[in-house]
C-alpha cells in the first residue's frame, strides 16, 4: 500500500496533464486483481510453495532432455493479447496421481482434472511395463519428480517393479501414463489483460508525445541554423552558442559517456545535470553576451525542450517502476516467475528507453550540431585546430606545421593508421575547401593558430629572441 500511495502522490506532485495521469499504470487495480489470482490458485491447491516446487522439479525425457514438471507461459507477443497458460505434467497409475511433488490438496485437484470433472486440455501418454521407454517423462533429475520405480512402488504397496516382474505369482503391473494438463485459470488472464492494455495505452501516448517533441526539436534546429550562420557584415552569436553547447555536452544531461557511470541517467541525476548546465551558463554571463534578441528566445526554448524531455523521462520511469513492483509482487505471491519474461513479451518501447534515446539523439543531431565544434577539427598531433589542413593520401587530416615537422624528421608513417604517406605530401594535399570552412566558422581559432604558426616559423628563421612585433616606421 505504501508504493501505491507514493505513486499517486508522485503523479499529482509533478502536475502531469490529466490524460497522462489517466494513462498511468493502474497499480491499485492490479493489486486487487492479484489478490483474486492468489485466491484462485489457493482454491485449486496450488499455493506459492507448491508452484515453486513444481516449477523447479524436472524429469528426463526419453531423449535425455530435462523437462519441467510445470511451466507458466504468457504466450502471444507485443502486438497480440497475452494468453497465460499454466501447464502441469503428472504421473498416473490406473488414473491415480502419484507425483511426490504434489501436496494432498493439489493432488486431489489434479486427480479431478485427469478424471474429467473439470474441463481441461490434456494429452495422455500411456506407459505399460513393455512400453515404458516411450514415456515422455522417465528418470527424474530432481527428487521432487517421481521415478518410474517409485511410481510402481506406490501403486503396488511398496514393492519394487523388478521384484514384481521376477515373481511368477505377481499380477500384471498397473498401467502407467504421463498426462499434460493445462490448469484453467481466469484471474491471471484478467490481470495481464489489464496490465497489457495499459502498457499499450502508454505506448500510444509516448508515440504522440514523441511526434510533438520531434516537431519542436526540428523547429528549434531551423531557428538555430539562422542564428548561428556566420556573417561578415552583421551580428552573429555563433561563438556564444558554441560555448553554450560545449557546456551542454559537458553536462551530459540524459546520457553519460564516462566509464564510471556510463549509460542512461535517472530522472533525478538528469535534473541535477540540467541544473548544473544552467548555473554554468548564468555564471559565465553567456545570456547577457547574446547580441541578437532572438538568441535569448531560442535559449529559453532550448531549456523548455530539455525540461519537457526530463518530464517525459520521469513519467516513463515512474510507470516502469510500477510495472516492476507489481510483477515482483505477482511472483512473490504465486511463484510463477513472470518478471523476466513480461518485459520482452509486452512492449519493446515503453519498458525500454528507446524513446528517450531517440529524442536526445535528435536534439544532438538537429540542434547542437548546428554549431560546429572545434574538437571535431583538431589536429591529432598538436591537439589544436588543424589549420592549414593537410589531407594525406590515407584521408587523415593534420595541420600544416605538424606535417612539415614530421617530414623534417623523416617520419614516413601516418600517426593514425601507420601508412607510409607522410613523405608523399606536398602542396596538392592542402584541403582548400576545409580551410575556407574553418575560416568561416572558426575565425578566432584560425587566427590564433596562424599567429602561432608565424611565431614558430619566425623563431626557426631568426632565433629564440624573435618577437612578432609590428614594423616600425623610422
Amino acid at each position: 500500500m505504501k508504493f501505491a500511495r507514493e505513486f499517486r502522490e508522485a503523479l499529482r506532485r509533478e502536475n502531469y496533464p490529466p490524460r497522462w495521469v489517466d494513462s498511468a499504470i493502474p497499480y491499485g487495480q492490479l493489486k486487487k486483481c492479484l489478490k483474486k489470482v492468489q485466491r484462485e490458485l489457493a482454491e485449486l491447491g496450488l499455493d506459492a510453495d507448491t508452484l515453486r516446487q513444481l516449477l523447479a522439479a524436472h524429469a528426463l525425457s526419453e531423449h535425455g532432455d530435462s523437462v519441467p514438471l510445470a511451466s507458466y507461459e504468457l504466450g502471444a507477443g507485443p502486438s497480440r493479447p497475452l494468453r497465460p497458460r499454466l501447464t502441469v505434467f503428472i504421473h498416473l497409475e490406473d488414473g491415480e496421481a502419484v507425483d511426490a511433488a504434489l501436496t494432498p490438496t493439489s493432488r486431489e485437484f489434479l486427480q479431478k482434472l485427469s478424471s474429467g470433472q473439470v474441463p481441461i486440455h490434456h494429452h495422455h501418454h500411456t506407459d505399460s511395463a513393455s512400453t515404458r521407454s516411450s514415456s515422455i517423462l522417465s528418470t527424474p533429475t530432481s527428487p521432487l519428480s517421481p521415478t518410474s520405480s517409485a511410481s510402481a512402488s506406490l501403486a503396488s504397496g511398496g514393492h519394487s517393479t523388478d521384484s514384481d516382474e521376477s515373481s511368477p505369482d505377481t499380477q500384471a503391473e498397473p498401467a502407467k501414463e504421463t498426462e499434460r494438463i493445462e490448469v484453467p485459470l481466469t484471474f491471471d488472464c484478467e490481470f495481464f489483460d489489464l496490465l497489457q492494455s495499459d502498457v499499450w495505452l502508454l505506448d500510444a501516448l509516448q508515440d504522440e508525445e514523441e511526434a510533438a517533441i520531434s516537431k519542436r526539436i526540428a523547429s528549434l534546429g531551423e531557428q538555430m541554423g539562422q542564428l548561428t550562420r556566420p556573417a561578415k557584415f552583421h551580428k552573429t552569436d555563433l561563438n556564444r552558442w558554441r560555448e553554450v553547447f560545449e557546456l551542454y555536452l559537458d553536462a551530459q544531461v540524459f546520457f553519460s559517456t564516462c566509464e564510471r557511470d556510463h549509460g542512461a541517467r535517472t530522472s533525478a541525476k538528469a535534473l541535477e545535470q540540467l541544473v548544473w548546465f544552467q548555473r554554468e551558463v548564468n555564471d559565465r554571463g553567456l545570456i547577457q553576451q547574446f547580441k541578437l534578441p532572438a538568441s535569448r528566445d531560442a535559449y529559453t526554448r532550448f531549456l523548455n525542450l530539455n525540461s519537457e524531455l526530463l518530464r517525459n523521462l520521469k513519467f516513463q520511469e515512474l510507470n516502469r517502476v510500477a510495472v516492476a513492483k507489481i510483477l515482483k509482487k505477482f511472483d512473490k505471491r504465486t511463484s510463477l516467475g513472470v518478471s523476466g519474461s513480461f518485459p520482452q513479451t509486452i512492449s519493446r518501447r515503453f519498458l525500454s528507453e528507446s524513446v528517450a534515446k531517440d529524442l536526445c539523439a535528435q536534439v544532438s543531431s538537429q540542434v547542437v550540431s548546428t554549431v560546429p565544434r572545434v574538437d571535431d577539427y583538431t589536429c591529432p598531433v598538436c591537439l589544436s585546430i588543424a589549420y592549414l589542413p593537410v589531407r594525406l593520401k590515407c584521408r587523415h587530416v593534420f595541420c600544416v606545421r605538424c606535417v612539415v615537422k614530421m617530414q623534417r624528421e623523416c617520419k614516413q608513417q601516418c600517426p593514425m593508421c601507420r601508412q607510409k604517406v607522410v613523405m608523399q605530401a606536398d602542396l596538392r594535399n592542402l584541403d582548400h575547401e576545409l580551410a575556407r570552412y574553418m575560416d568561416l566558422y572558426f575565425k578566432k581559432e584560425t587566427k590564433e593558430k596562424q599567429k602561432s604558426n608565424d611565431l614558430e616559423r619566425g623563431i626557426e628563421m631568426f632565433g629564440e629572441n624573435y618577437k612578432p612585433d609590428s614594423c616600425l616606421v623610422m
